[in-house]
């Protein structure tokens, strides 16, 4: 499955839990954004696919995602960028 089936996945997945998914351009990385009380996903639409997925993943990482259906390459996906943040997160510890 390619790259943007599976953030399709993905976004759909952060929606039926309940945040919405908005795309925008602009100075900013992107992720979690909360604004006048609403609650939302951020991203942009300059960066690349990869970015994309990684910000999913961060945002899924907090929420049920056990309660709704993943394709199993998807899920894959989704646990594969979970590993790969938990790496650069012992990185960054060991670099103190």
């Amino acid at each position: 499955m390619k790259i943007d089936q599976v953030i399709k996945e993905l976004e759909s997945a952060v929606e039926q839990l309940g945040l919405r998914v908005r795309r925008e351009k602009g100075n900013f990385r992107g992720g979690y954004c909360v604004r006048n009380d609403e609650e939302f996903l951020m991203l942009n639409r300059v960066h690349p696919p990869e970015v994309h997925l990684a910000l999913l993943a961060d945002a899924l990482r907090t929420m049920d995602v056990d309660t709704v259906y993943l394709k199993p390459v998807v899920r894959q996906a989704l646990e594969d960028a979970w590993a790969r943040n938990a790496v650069v997160e012992i990185q960054a510890e060991d670099g103190d």
